[in-house]
C-alpha cells in the first residue's frame, strides 16, 4: 500500500502533467483543430487554385493533428481518472483484479489504473485507416503485362489506363514518335477494352454459338479497310486460299511438309 508521502508525490506529478497538457491545448488550439478548415492554418481561401499535392500535404498534416490531439486527450483523461482515484482512496490498485500496482510501474506511468496483466494499452490495434484500402493492390501485388504472371486480373496497368485516358501532363511533343491524338498519350492506348479481337465488334452467334452472323457496321468497314490497306487476309497473317477451315487440319493431308 502506498504511503501518504508517495500519494502526495504522485498527486503532484499528475497535477503538473495535467496543467502542462491543458496549457498545450490552449497554445495550439487543440493542435489547430479549432480552425474551421485546414486552409485557415495556411492562409488559403479556397482549394480551386491549389495543386493536388499541396492539398494532400494539408490533408496529411490535418490527419496528424487529429491523431496527436486524440493521444493527448486520452492521456489527459487518464490523468484525471488517476487524480479521482487518489481522492477516492483507490489509487495504486488495479481496477480489474484489485491487486497492488508495482511502485516501479507507477513511477513510469503514474496515470495508470491497471496492473501489467490487465492494461488495455498492451493490445495493439490492427485497425488501419480506411484510406489505406485504396493503396493496397486488390490481388496482393501489382502486375504488369511484361511480368511472368499471366493473370487476367485488374492490375496496376489497367488502373493507370483508366486514369490516363482522361488526360495526362504529357503532350505529343514529349515523344520521339508523336502519337496522332491526345487520347493516345499513354501505354497501350490502342488496347481493346472489353474484347480481344477486333472482329468481335461485328461477329455474332446465338446463345449456343451457332448461326454465325456478320453485322456490317462501322467496325466491320474499318476492319476491312485495314486488311485491304495491308493487302492481307486476316490481321494475324495470310491463309492458304485452298484451306476452307484454317483451324482444322486434315489428318490424312500428305501435303503437310512435316509428314
Amino acid at each position: 500500500m502506498l504511503t501518504s508521502q508517495q500519494l502526495s508525490h504522485f498527486q503532484s506529478e499528475l497535477q503538473k502533467a495535467k496543467e502542462e497538457l491543458e496549457h498545450q491545448f490552449q497554445l495550439n488550439d487543440n493542435y489547430g483543430l479549432e480552425d474551421g478548415h485546414p486552409h485557415d492554418a495556411v492562409g488559403e481561401l479556397s482549394s480551386y487554385d491549389n495543386h493536388p499535392g499541396d492539398e494532400g500535404t494539408e490533408l496529411y498534416e490535418r490527419e496528424k493533428d487529429i491523431a496527436l490531439n486524440e493521444h493527448s486527450e486520452y492521456e489527459l483523461k487518464n490523468i484525471e481518472r488517476a487524480l479521482d482515484a487518489i481522492q477516492n482512496g483507490t489509487y495504486g490498485k488495479c481496477i480489474v483484479c484489485g491487486k497492488e500496482i508495482p511502485l516501479e510501474r507507477l513511477e513510469a506511468i503514474p496515470q495508470t489504473l491497471y496492473c501489467i496483466n490487465h492494461t488495455p494499452d498492451k493490445t495493439v490495434s490492427t485497425n488501419r485507416p480506411i484510406e489505406e484500402g485504396v493503396l493496397m493492390p486488390p490481388w496482393g501485388k501489382f502486375n504488369f503485362d511484361d511480368s511472368l504472371d499471366e493473370s487476367e486480373a485488374y492490375d496496376a496497368e489497367d488502373s493507370w489506363q483508366d486514369v490516363a485516358k482522361w488526360g495526362t501532363s504529357e503532350s505529343p511533343s514529349d515523344f520521339v514518335n508523336p502519337p496522332d491524338h491526345y487520347n493516345e498519350m499513354y501505354i497501350d492506348s490502342d488496347e481493346n477494352v472489353g474484347y480481344v479481337e477486333d472482329y468481335e465488334n461485328f461477329v455474332g452467334t446465338d446463345i449456343e454459338g451457332n448461326y454465325r452472323y456478320i453485322y456490317r457496321n462501322e467496325q466491320y468497314e474499318k476492319y476491312n479497310d485495314v486488311l485491304e490497306e495491308e493487302n492481307i487476309m486476316t490481321t494475324f497473317g495470310d491463309l492458304p486460299r485452298y484451306e476452307h477451315d484454317p483451324y482444322v487440319e486434315d489428318e490424312n493431308d500428305d501435303s503437310d511438309p512435316r509428314h
